[in-house]
């Protein structure tokens, strides 16, 4: 799997997958040459993205003509009498909720819900079958032809400057929106991914706020924030005296979103002995929950978010690889704000105009702008917490800043720490004290003492706190995985501090 420019990502076949599941993937062309890939997004040398969305197409037989399609790109199908299913068919001789179709992989697989006239594929009474285009299905009286189709969309940097609560006029991020324009009004899955405070919730939000779901649920679990023991009820649901606590019967996440929208966050942190669950949910579309043993159908988009490398994890046998495949219909890649410096006056800008903390009692802003040092401060810093980081600064400026007007001087240090100390000299006065690095080029001396202020600012929290990590990091007001990031970059172990 390769990565591309940093917009997203190509979704290649894993060894396992096949068409049917048993067959080599070099037979594939062979036999069905109208086969549809998985859904792709490529993005080569400056060469528009071109997205193919998977979709199935059902034709219904009335009379002798061919008649009424039914085309849809969600993975689960439901084909029934009753006015809830996917696909209703007016037929007497049709159960209520007759058969399903499920995109499984690479393929689509035909199951039979128990019917009373049963489900027929090329004449053939079956219980469940893989269906290649061009397969006749027959439900009582009733005939469909089945084909896949592949829809070809090429996608071009959007023009605009925001999507949904995404701002940005780099390339990189218009990029993704030309992106999300296209794929939010599917019901593809999606992943992003990218590094802590880039923004990944809010794409999830702009996703589902942009799709015909936007009227239902939106529900959002983290998978990093729940005790494991907790995370299948919390997802799934349980049944009164399932387990010790279960007073009551209680509907999962997956239930509460039905028709909406869910967001994995975090995905990388969820157990591996939850995940074949999960990947239960995604391909048969229902849910069990904890001490029942009935099916719940389920109709939810999951939007899933990570700041892992999830081939890396499936290298290291902490991600399951089916799993991986079956989230990886798309996959968007957040650049960090030190990538698209170029954006920062224009979120500075989006927050003032829109937070909550710069409003006064009248609810008119009290800070209109940030002069023109500010802004170079802020751009000459990397930014590793990221948009949500800006945030904060911006906030914390907010209410230091004077006369409407964000200075230099309202920053927090770590911005402004590349400025030369100076050191104290006989009589209590302040002299200019050269180091060493200021005869280095001004980007090697500025990332040393970034580095040096780095080390000493986790260091001393970390002191401070009683080397209490989470303690630590939230007085810093930086995740606490992050935290640790730095604690390992700069070689700081908590125990060699501690007695």
């Amino acid at each position: 799997m390769t990565r591309t420019s940093g917009v997203c990502y190509t979704q290649p076949m894993s060894n396992h997958e096949s068409f049917p599941p048993e067959e080599p993937k070099a037979k594939i062309s062979e036999r069905f040459p109208d086969y549809v890939p998985p859904t792709k997004i490529t993005y080569v040398g400056g060469k528009p993205v071109t997205l193919h969305l998977r979709k199935c197409r059902l034709q219904l037989k009335d009379g002798d003509e061919w008649g009424r399609e039914f085309i849809s790109d969600k993975n689960v199908i439901t084909v029934g009498s009753v006015d809830d299913n996917d696909l209703v068919v007016k037929d007497d001789t049709v159960s209520r909720y007759h058969c399903k179709i499920i995109e499984d992989n690479q393929s689509y697989l035909l199951v039979d819900l128990n019917s009373t006239n049963g489900t027929f594929v090329n004449r053939v009474r079956v219980r469940e079958a893989f269906l290649k285009p061009g397969s006749l299905v027959t439900l009582g009286k009733t005939e469909m032809r089945f084909q896949a189709m592949d829809e070809k969309v090429e996608i071009q940097p959007s023009a605009k400057e925001a999507f949904g609560g995404i701002i940005g006029r780099a390339e990189k991020i218009r990029e993704i929106f030309g992106i999300l324009e296209k794929i939010s009004p599917t019901g593809v899955t999606v992943v992003i991914e990218g590094e802590t405070g880039t923004g990944k919730e809010v794409v999830a939000r702009a996703i589902h706020n942009n799709s015909p779901r936007k009227a239902k649920p939106f529900m959002v679990f983290d998978c990093g924030a729940v005790p494991e023991n907790l995370i299948e009820s919390e997802l799934f649901g349980h049944e009164k005296g399932s387990f010790t606590g279960a007073v009551m019967t209680r509907q999962g996440l997956f239930e509460m979103a039905n028709g909406g929208t869910i967001f994995l966050d975090e995905l990388g942190e969820l157990n591996l002995d939850l995940q074949p669950k999960l990947l239960r949910v995604l391909e048969q579309r229902e849910v069990k929950r904890v001490g029942s043993n009935k099916s719940i159908p389920i109709d939810v988009r999951v939007i899933a978010a990570t700041n892992r490398t999830l081939e890396k994890e499936v290298r290291e046998g902490r991600f399951r690889e089916d799993l991986f495949y079956r989230l990886s219909v798309v996959r968007i890649f957040m650049p960090p704000l030190r990538d698209r410096k170029e954006d920062i006056p224009l979120l500075i800008k989006h927050f003032l105009r829109t937070m909550t903390f710069n409003r006064d009692e009248t609810g008119k802003p009290r800070v209109t702008r940030v002069d023109r040092g500010a802004i170079e401060v802020m751009k000459n810093y990397d930014w590793p917490g990221n948009v949500r980081e800006l945030l904060n600064v911006v906030e914390r400026a907010c209410s230091f800043a004077d006369e409407g007007v964000i200075a230099s001087e309202n920053l927090p240090i770590q911005l402004t720490s590349g400025s030369q100390p100076r050191a104290k000299v006989a009589g209590g006065g302040n002299a200019h004290a050269g180091p060493p690095e200021e005869k280095l080029p001004f980007k090697e001396a500025k990332e040393k003492w970034v580095s040096s202020f780095e080390r000493d600012y986790i260091l001393g929290l970390l002191k401070k706190n009683n080397m209490n990590i989470s303690h630590a990091a939230r007085e810093a007001d930086i995740d606490r995985k992050y935290f640790r990031k730095l604690m390992k970059k700069y070689g700081i172990d908590a125990s060699d501090y501690t007695e």
